[in-house]
This record gives structure tokens, C-alpha cells and sequence, in this order.
């Protein structure tokens, strides 16, 4: 179907598709030996009024990762949930800029943005990006915009500017009327930017589609402190109604802060990568899960951190991968936002002269956990454990998992694993 075959009207609705793609996955760096590194030098972007309304945003953006969460447990109790809050919620506050009116007012409202000067939302994602933006040898955090708009189309030159200057967004010039060659050229780019671990992300592209927004985040790791390929052992997971897995569980003794929360029945564990990103694991007790999705909120991770304290920990963890796909529309439709996927939705700021929609949004992410951190390299050696008994934690069972960067307590990607096994 070509472009030409699309409803004649005197100004048609132009279609913006929004793909959103996430991987978080622990393994071998081939990179040389560097410092850990901001791509910009913090005192550029210092600020306090920046850091700031960071701190407040990303408040914001845990309760409404929370928020999707709890409804996509609802939804589907049995699946396997992985998503990053940050991708979606950056990318959306990106489009925000070229919206006004009530689509403007039901982005705020859904992302809960409300209440935040539009000045200070932007500049503390312009910090936010900043700040995670890392790389050394051990770690390799990446976030990255870019806008594919189609050479007929004329943007603002103030959202170009815009997008430019506080979400860094690349712009790249394609030709939506050769729609295969453009899905190709977008997909190789997702493919390059998640060095090959997103492949195919777009399916199809919407006839009528002038512009198409992508947002990766990549996020490859070492633990701090790596497992033994050799401690690991086929072991059974359970699933729900009973029935079992058979999964590769991993083993490791080390120490670790845990605690557990007599409130919600539920055992929680930190694990930190290299750098300042943490992965916790909330373990409900059996028959506990639904309690735990129901009441999990900024407050209830803030109780979280409160109780866990320094012990040794006997750790047995699946090694898995896992993909999350979703398709945006009918996800955010659950939290009221529509406006922007409709006719009548405004995105005047973009482009005054043209009716624009979101025609497709697709988020996608990748979780990998195992027990490499390195090939070839030194791993972190043994720790030496004091003479307690070491508390037993066996995650043979659902899960929930979250990745924070430890600095501004950003919450990078939230996942459920009820399977292990993906199936």
C-alpha cells in the first residue's frame, strides 16, 4: 500500500510513529581499559536548579513507572514484564514540546509531569540524560533520541533547536515514500545503537508517516561481584498453579544488603553492577505476589532501602533473558493517555501548517542476566566473609526486579519474571 492510497483529504492527518527500545544485559565489555565517563563534563551541565528539578523528575518518573507497572500486572498476572519508565517517559516529554492544548495537559497528567514548569521539566531531563549517560570499561549506559523526518516536511525550527538542545536528539533526514527502504535505514540504526542485541524493532511503517522518533536505551554491565559459571546448576523454577521450569540457577555467597518486609511478606535483595547502578530483587512470599504489585510505590522502595542492612547472603538466581514488547497506544491508553494517537490530537508545535498523530508507538526491551561480567579479564575476586551464618536466598519463584542508578535514585528498567524460560 502506498502513501497515495491514504484518505484524500485537503490537510491529512500525517502520521509520527514513536519506537522506544531498551536492553539491560550483564556481559563482557570488548573495551579498552577506561575511566568511567559522563559524554559531557558534569561542570557543563552542573546546576543546582538542574540537579534539582532532577531530583523532583525523577520522583515523578518512579510513580509512573509504578503506575504502568501495577496495570500491566493487572492485566496479564502470568506474564513476564520488562520495561524501561525512562525511555518511555523521556521519549514522550521529548514529543511534549511540540504539543499544546489538552494533548499537552493529558501528557502531563498520565507521565505526572502536572505542576512542573514546563522550563524545569526539560532542563531536568536534559540533566537526567546527562547524568546517565556513562561509560568506562565495566559499564556502558547509553540514552539516545533521534528523529527521522521525511525531506518534505518542515518542523519548527524552535522544536528542532528544542530537542536539540535539552533531550540531545540527532535529527536524520529519510524518505517516508519509499517506506521499506526507511524501515530497513531505522531498524540497522536501533540494531547499531543496542550493538545488535534489537534487531527488527519496526515491523511495518504507516502509509502517511512523516516522521518517526526512536528512543534506545542500552545498558550492558558487570556485576561487582560476578558468579562462578561453575557454582551454576540446573534447578526447577516454580510457576504459577505449581508447575515447574527447569532453569540454569546460579550461585554465589558474598555480602549484600537485604532485609525483609513483614508488612508485604516479601524478602528484598540489592545487587550492585560496576558504577552506580543497582538491580534490586523483591521476592514475594508464596501466594504474596499480588500484595506486593498492589502496594509497590515511590514510598514503599523508599521502606524498602530502610530496611536492608549489610549480611552475608547465600544468593541461588536464574540466569535468563527475557523480551518485553508493548504496544504503547493501547499500554498508555490505561493510564488516559489517547489524545496524541487521535485526529484531533495537537501537535501544532511541530509543525503549524500540518495535522499530526502518533500513528504507531512501540516499546521494546531486553533484560539478560548471567553470570559473566568478563571474558578474558580479571573478574573481582573472592571476598572475605565474616563468621555469621549466611541468610539463604533462593529466587525460584516470581519476581520482581528494578535497576536504579544509585545517584539520583533513577529507576532505569522494572520487570516481573514470572518465567525465566520466556515461554
Amino acid at each position: 500500500m502506498s502513501p497515495r492510497q491514504s484518505p484524500k483529504k485537503m490537510n491529512p492527518i500525517l502520521g509520527l510513529g514513536l519506537l522506544l527500545a531498551g536492553l539491560l544485559t550483564v556481559e563482557s565489555l570488548q573495551q579498552p581499559n577506561l575511566p568511567l565517563k559522563n559524554h559531557v563534563p558534569v561542570s557543563q551541565i552542573e546546576s543546582w536548579k538542574g540537579r534539582r528539578a532532577a531530583q523532583e523528575l525523577t520522583k515523578r518518573n518512579t510513580e509512573f513507572g509504578f503506575k504502568l507497572f501495577r496495570k500491566l500486572a493487572s492485566n496479564s498476572p502470568d506474564k513476564n514484564i520488562f520495561f524501561s519508565p525512562l525511555s518511555i517517559s523521556s521519549a514522550f516529554a521529548m514529543l511534549s514540546l511540540g504539543a499544546q492544548d489538552s494533548t499537552l495537559d493529558e501528557i502531563k497528567e498520565g507521565f505526572n509531569f502536572r505542576d512542573i514548569p514546563e522550563k524545569d521539566l526539560h532542563e531536568a531531563f536534559h540533566y537526567l540524560i546527562h547524568r546517565i549517560n556513562q561509560e568506562g570499561q565495566n559499564l556502558k549506559l547509553n540514552l539516545t533520541n533521534t528523529l527521522f523526518i521525511d525531506k518534505k516536511l518542515k518542523p519548527q525550527k524552535k522544536f528542532l533547536t528544542n530537542v536539540k538542545n535539552q533531550y540531545n536528539a540527532d535529527t536524520v533526514p529519510v524518505n517516508f515514500q519509499n517506506l521499506e527502504d526507511t524501515r530497513r535505514q531505522i531498524n540497522d540504526y536501533i540494531n547499531q545503537k543496542t550493538q545488535g542485541k534489537i534487531n527488527n524493532l519496526i515491523k511495518n511503517i504507516d502509509p502517511g508517516t512523516v516522521m518517526l522518533l526512536t528512543n534506545c536505551i542500552f545498558f550492558l554491565a558487570r556485576w561487582k561481584q560476578e558468579f562462578d559459571p561453575k557454582a551454576t546448576k540446573e534447578e526447577d523454577f516454580i510457576l504459577d498453579g505449581n508447575k515447574s521450569v527447569k532453569v540454569p540457577m546460579m550461585f554465589r555467597g558474598g555480602i549484600y544488603e537485604a532485609g525483609y518486609d513483614e508488612q508485604l511478606s516479601c524478602t528484598v535483595l540489592e545487587m550492585p553492577y560496576q558504577g552506580t547502578i543497582t538491580a534490586i530483587f523483591i521476592l514475594p512470599d508464596k501466594g504474596k505476589m499480588k500484595n506486593v504489585e498492589e502496594a509497590i510505590k515511590t514510598d514503599t522502595l523508599v521502606r524498602w532501602k530502610k530496611l536492608t542492612t549489610r549480611k552475608v547472603v547465600d544468593i541461588s538466581l536464574p540466569r535468563f533473558s527475557i523480551t518485553g514488547t508493548y504496544d504503547l497506544k493501547r499500554t498508555l491508553s490505561y493510564l488516559g493517555i489517547t489524545k496524541i494517537f487521535e485526529e484531533h490530537g495537537d501537535l501544532t508545535r511541530i509543525s503549524p501548517h500540518r495535522s499530526l498523530k502518533v500513528g504507531e508507538a512501540v516499546h521494546k526491551a531486553v533484560l539478560k542476566m548471567d553470570e559473566k561480567g568478563t571474558e578474558g579479564a580479571a573478574g573481582s575476586g573472592a571476598q572475605t566473609l565474616p563468621m555469621e551464618k549466611p541468610l539463604s536466598i533462593t529466587i525460584n519463584r516470581s519476581f520482581l526486579v528494578l535497576i536504579e542508578d544509585s545517584v539520583l535514585s533513577t529507576i532505569i528498567f522494572v520487570g516481573k519474571i514470572t518465567n525465566p524460560t520466556g515461554a
